[in-house]
């Protein structure tokens, strides 16, 4: 699993290097993600070691959070001072993120003729 944690942290590494080094307005992390994703689609997926480290980092997700949330307190002024705006672009991009999740879904879901779901080849199971 150390190997797997490592391939991981290697490529977060790899956006950060690209991301500061070109200069780039996305975050070094998320450069490493689309690393990572594009290096799993050309190797045909993850193995299963970087499958159970994957397995075990969205366990114990919750506790990635702790540093945001205590980094949020460093800011309480700005945040007492523009509550309303921030509160408003929160519900309005959860609300959006709602919608077009849900607009993705109906649309890629198989459709439906007389209350039976059509199959690949678009005939009746």
């Amino acid at each position: 699993m150390l190997a797997a944690f490592t391939q991981i942290l290697l490529f977060q590494l790899a956006g950060e290097v690209i991301a500061r080094g070109l200069g780039l307005p996305v975050p070094g992390p998320v450069l490493g993600l689309l690393l990572l994703f594009g290096f799993l689609l050309w190797r045909g997926g993850p193995g299963p070691e970087l499958q159970q480290a994957a397995q075990n980092l969205l366990q114990h997700l919750s506790l990635l959070f702790i540093p945001a949330g205590t980094g949020i307190l460093l800011h309480i002024a700005t945040l007492e001072r523009e509550w309303l705006p921030i509160s408003v672009a929160m519900v309005v991009s959860t609300v959006l993120a709602m919608a077009v999740t849900a607009l993705l879904i109906q649309f890629l879901s198989p459709r439906q003729r007389d209350g039976h779901p059509e199959t690949a080849a678009g005939e009746r199971p």
